[in-house]
């Protein structure tokens, strides 16, 4: 939280992002605050008794060759999208692609239904690009973000959010989620400096695929980094100087243990420790049983795995079985406070609680298994 005011010695302020699941398992991001105390306990804020709906702000200025190249990854062929972009000049708003979105189908009216849906798929990657802003009287808790665009219309799932620092030592907030129109998924970025403006947008390049992608919270020998699961069975590391766009992959973790022989993926964006750069996975086994894992990336080359736990860190408790999603463990992050690893995690897809691990012993049982 970047509110760290009225704090005792040992306390620490943090904002949770959680996923809350409507009528027709449609998921919004929402938001809680809590504080840590000096013994690690979690004390939850009260939530506000309120919803504040966001002003939805369509002021985004699209570069056309980023446009195409997101058009690309999605295999929308060129001969469905060409006479909207020949309408276009280098950078246009979005009225602009609008209305040559409209024109072309005026024009294709008689066209096959499959041009008609690269159409609009066209208009949904426009709309993907948001700007929304709740008012100042809002509480955190009462800032709830919607499904906005066609591409997320059945949710927004997974965000992993991290505290990112800029060359110039500022820092913003980023967030990477799901969005599922109930046929396909796109990776969307969240930004934020204030949690009360949200700037919303789509990945680009050849990777920016699939789920599971976290950001490193500072630029890696001058290139901004990504874990991402670009296969959907095991975990990549991205580099890219666009923040945007994501076109390399190196293949950094494979499934090894029988507790994950499934898939992998990551638990949020890696944390930096002066051994190296914690990344919380998670494992899928048999039964479709979800396990939290962990493992230790080299601090100035986090390419190299440099430990790994063969166990699970946490797996689903008797009573943590039952649920939406059964015989499930989840997270999307967490954080170091007073030298133990604190993991808010989901339960089965119902609830969500909270277990600390004590850094120094987790570092060393990881460091014994490289």
């Amino acid at each position: 939280d970047f509110d760290q005011s009225g704090l005792q010695e040992g306390q620490r302020r943090v904002i949770i992002s959680l996923r809350a699941t409507g009528e027709g398992h449609i998921s919004s991001l929402i938001f809680r605050r809590a504080i840590l105390n000096e013994k690690n306990e979690v004390i939850m804020q009260k939530a506000g008794d309120q919803i504040g709906e966001a002003e939805l702000i369509k002021s985004h200025l699209y570069d056309k060759e980023d446009f195409v190249s997101k058009l690309k990854d999605m295999q929308i062929a060129r001969e469905h999208y060409e006479m909207v972009l020949e309408q276009l000049p280098g950078e246009f708003n979005y009225d602009q692609i609008r209305e040559a979105v409209k024109v072309a189908k005026d024009v294709n009216g008689h066209r096959l239904m499959e041009q008609q849906k690269a159409l609009d798929e066209i208009f949904w990657l426009a709309d993907s690009h948001t700007e929304i802003h709740f008012s100042y009287d809002t509480d955190l808790s009462e800032r709830v973000i919607f499904p906005i665009s066609k591409f997320e219309k059945n949710g927004i799932e997974d965000a992993r959010f991290v505290k990112f620092r800029n060359d110039n030592g500022d820092f913003i907030y980023y967030g990477i989620y799901t969005a599922y129109d109930g046929y396909t998924i796109l990776p969307k970025m969240i930004e934020t400096k204030d949690f009360y403006t949200f700037r919303i947008f789509p990945l680009h390049g050849r990777y920016a695929i699939d789920k599971n992608m976290a950001l490193f919270p500072r630029k890696i020998n001058g290139k901004y980094a990504m874990i991402s699961r670009v296969d959907g069975v095991n975990n990549y590391i991205m580099f890219s100087d666009n923040l945007h766009k994501w076109s390399e992959a190196i293949l950094l973790a494979e499934p090894v243990y029988n507790w994950e022989l499934v898939q992998i993926g990551n638990g949020g964006s890696p944390i930096e420790t002066e051994k190296g750069w914690l990344l919380i996975t998670h494992g899928v086994g048999p039964v479709r049983k979800y396990c939290l894992g962990a493992c230790l990336l080299d601090r100035d080359d986090p390419t190299r795995v440099i430990g790994r736990l063969k166990e699970p860190l946490l797996l689903p408790s008797e009573d943590e079985r039952a649920g939406y999603v059964p015989n499930v463990v989840y997270t999307c992050g967490a954080f170091i406070h007073n030298s133990q690893l604190i993991i808010p995690y989901a339960m089965s897809d119902y609830a969500t609680s909270f277990a600390g691990v004590d850094m120094e012993l987790l570092l060393r049982e990881l460091l014994n298994h490289k």
